[in-house]
């Protein structure tokens, strides 16, 4: 049973952000140059982590599509997407999700 039915047949949601990010960077993975089921994937999971303010969740769906338009050459809306969501925090910037989350937003300052 896939983890997103399993988790229809059950009615535990609390881990579908994360079950579509996962979907999404699977999808890139098995074909990078077909990117719009990935990037629908993506869009999903941070919907799902927005409706449940569920701000880490967020963090790491938007860390996917952010370094997705990236590759796409999407500069300033990767910019930003994680600007938007990191400057939303106020504490735990040691974690590994927000140091990325600031190195990746970082790079896609630098011309």
């Amino acid at each position: 049973m896939g983890a997103l039915k399993g988790a229809d047949q059950t009615g535990s949601q609390i881990w579908n952000a994360e079950f579509h990010r996962l979907r999404g960077e699977l999808l890139l993975a098995r074909d990078p140059a077909d990117a719009s089921q990935a990037e629908a994937s993506f869009n999903q999971a941070l919907a799902i982590a927005g409706n449940q303010n569920a701000k880490s969740w967020e963090l790491r769906a938007a860390l996917s599509l952010g370094r997705l338009w990236r590759r796409q050459g999407k500069r300033d809306a990767a910019r930003q997407l994680l600007r938007g969501v990191h400057d939303w925090f106020t504490e735990g910037f040691e974690t590994a999700d927000l140091r990325e989350a600031k190195m990746v937003r970082d790079e896609l300052t630098v011309d």
